[in-house]
């Protein structure tokens, strides 16, 4: 069993406690008030011993209508493994999240999608327009021959035209097939052709910091791949770009769309056909193609957002992700289920200045804003001054996800962004979950860096290599129960999935994430079981060395890994992005190690490291590197940076967001 460390994250203090009026308004305790339950240790004991009883009542509070009720909530004949939901039922998920709001005329009339181009062009779309839109690309899909159960790409950056081509896909019956706006062409065709898709929608080019990225180019080049593919629709989303047109294959989006009425049928389909196939990320190997249906991920989705984060009709939420990540799809299914607005944007957070995501949150009037500690990390670089300037008082909560805070930087974001007054809404889980298993709340305190406990129907447990439930110590994430949202297994390959979760403990799932719970009931997740860094049989989670060295005001980022060592096995190798005033060497300049300033921040990490951890944990190396390996959704890729330092073969690298930083790897080794 993993030992904590005396410090992070068994010594922080509550930082908000929520008010009574927070209390007495949120969702959740309407909730257990409607079912007569008197507290939320009760309900997450009833929601998780009685499953059926609960995912119904979550469907009745979420106003989820069925064409056709089912006759069970969950069968289980099959194993906890390969649960049926809503057995018999009938219902395409677009009837929740368009049809329903359209017979009244002012839930028609709410804003369904607030759009914001990098040049600051804004543009705002009802429920009533997004489904005029939506009706016209599934009326062209229809008339191409395409229909339920055919499989359709998206490879677009975040615009209104991918929105309506996501819901135009399911109203029609089809498979949606999210993919990342910054694959290159082998991950994209691996992609398309494992599920086989029939069709893409793509962009010819969309801005990055000022500078055009190709898509259709990459496309191109992906789909000489693809044989399956026959129809590829192009959005120009910026005009008058170079752009290639392949004959018979390929058409303009509004070509396509030209004409087309803007009412359409809704396709009947059973609550447990495939809705989405989405990918997710990994090192090595093949990609796994997570399926979704029509009563799972968009249900998962909802009512986290619903009940953990307390998101209400009219409210507006910005969560920063790309479709191509389950975030994308999450935001989406949940806004639009609750009758809430989403925000989406393209380009780049911090462009043209750093000021342009608080500048958003108060332009859009946002209400939940979604962002991952990296974000904060260098944002915080540039000061507070860029965030006072915005007026950020809608905003009811920050939400969080894609890598473990570090103390300093969620204190920064609750001071500066919330005024110490409103919760940081801390969200683990991955795309296999169709959500979170853990989440911040409206009803309990918050320590910082830490999550209020368990999503409300779903079984999450910590536990020791013996698979024995744990509290304050480090140990392994379960989940003890089937809930609505877990993924129907991996797309043509059932045997992978049984490995990657059921495997360990027979009837449990296994996440892959380490956590600890401390003696407050505050839940910590200390990053990813497969990095544990072993050292003389010490096992040791990357975010404790982290959480110390991102402290140092010289530090922007870092990555802690396992090294090899040929008595202790293991030894900590860290990796650090350091702050601005950083005084990198020119090429004729002595070499890095050899400079004074950094040979003191160096000393001054490992003395960090060796007061909190021991000596025994003192780092073999500290690196420093311009940039880490990460995915779009944030996460740092320890396992590539592994890869690198030992000059082993890096595997699947599709999921980086700048391929070229692992030659900061190399530089920095």
């Amino acid at each position: 069993m993993l030992q904590p460390s005396p410090g992070f994250p068994f010594d922080q203090q509550i930082a908000w406690t929520p008010n009574p009026e927070q209390i007495a308004a949120s969702n959740l305790m309407r909730f257990m008030q409607l079912h007569g339950i008197d507290s939320l240790e009760a309900l997450q004991t009833r929601s998780t011993e009685d499953i059926a009883w609960f995912w119904d009542a979550a469907l009745k509070d979420l106003d989820i209508r069925f064409r056709t009720p089912y006759s069970q909530v969950v069968r289980l004949e099959n194993g906890l493994e390969f649960p049926e939901w809503c057995v018999g039922g009938r219902m395409n998920i677009v009837d929740n999240l368009l049809d329903k709001w359209l017979d009244n005329p002012t839930f028609a009339a709410r804003e369904a999608l607030r759009y914001e181009s990098e040049e600051g062009d804004i543009i705002v779309f009802s429920y009533a327009d997004v489904a005029r839109q939506t009706a016209k690309v599934a009326e062209a899909l229809r008339q191409d021959g395409f229909g339920k159960g055919d499989t359709i790409g998206l490879f677009m950056p975040m615009t209104p035209e991918l929105l309506f081509a996501f819901l135009a896909i399911i109203k029609i019956g089809g498979i949606i097939l999210p993919l990342f706006s910054g694959y290159g062409p082998r991950a994209v065709a691996t992609r398309l052709n494992d599920a086989e898709a029939c069709a893409l929608f793509t962009s010819n080019v969309f801005p990055r910091r000022g500078k055009p990225i190709a898509l259709k180019a990459v496309a191109d080049e992906a789909l000489a791949q693809c044989p399956t593919v026959r129809r590829v629709i192009v959005h120009e989303r910026i005009p008058n770009a170079e752009l290639t047109l392949t004959p018979t294959r390929d058409v303009r989006y509004q070509d396509f769309i030209e004409g087309m009425p803007e009412s359409s049928e809704t396709t009947d389909t059973s609550a447990e056909d495939p809705m989405m196939i989405i990918y997710t990320s990994g090192t090595t190997g093949r990609p796994k193609g997570a399926v979704h249906t029509h009563c799972g991920f968009p249900i998962k989705g909802a009512q986290d957002m619903y009940h953990a984060m307390d998101v209400r009709p009219g409210d507006t939420m910005y969560w920063m992700s790309d479709m191509g990540w389950m975030m994308g799809p999450w935001l989406v299914f949940g806004t639009m289920t609750i009758g809430a607005t989403m925000v989406f944007a393209d380009g780049a957070p911090d462009f043209p200045d750093p000021g342009r995501l608080w500048r958003m949150v108060q332009e859009h009037q946002v209400t939940h804003l979604g962002l991952s500690p990296v974000l904060i990390r260098a944002l915080m670089s540039h000061g507070s001054n860029h965030v006072n300037k915005a007026d950020l008082s809608t905003l009811r909560a920050v939400g969080s996800t894609g890598s473990p805070w570090d103390p300093a930087s969620w204190n920064w974001t609750f001071e500066h962004v919330l005024g110490r007054s409103k919760p940081i809404l801390n969200y683990c889980g991955g795309t296999e979950i169709s959500g979170g298993y853990v989440c911040g709340n409206f009803l309990q305190p918050l320590k910082p860096c830490s999550f209020s406990g368990p999503v409300p129907g779903m079984a999450t447990d910590i536990v020791n290599e013996e698979g024995e439930s744990i509290r304050e110590a480090v140990g392994e994430v379960v989940i003890r129960q089937p809930w609505i949202g877990m993924t129907r297994g991996f797309l043509n390959d059932p045997d992978r999935y049984l490995e990657s979760y059921w495997h360990r403990f027979p009837g449990t799932w296994v996440h892959g994430d380490f956590a600890a719970v401390d003696k407050d009931g505050c839940w910590f997740i200390l990053g990813r079981s497969d990095d544990t860094i072993k050292v003389a049989g010490k096992r040791l989670g990357p975010a404790e060395v982290e959480a110390i060295v991102n402290a140092h005001e010289g530090v922007v980022e870092s990555a802690a890994v396992g090294v090899p060592h040929p008595v202790k096995g293991q030894e900590v190798g860290l990796f650090v992005v350091p702050g601005d005033h950083f005084q990198w060497p020119d090429a004729a300049a002595d070499s890095l190690d050899a400079t004074d300033y950094v040979e003191a921040l160096r000393a001054e990490l490992n003395t960090a490291v060796i007061a909190e951890l021991g000596k025994p944990l003192k780092p073999a190396f500290v690196r420093f590197t311009r940039a880490l390996p990460k995915t779009r959704n944030a996460k740092v890729m320890r396992r590539l940076i592994q890869a690198v330092h030992e000059g082993k073969t890096l595997g699947d690298t599709s999921s980086l967001e700048h391929p070229s930083t692992l030659d900061a790897i190399r530089e920095a080794i």
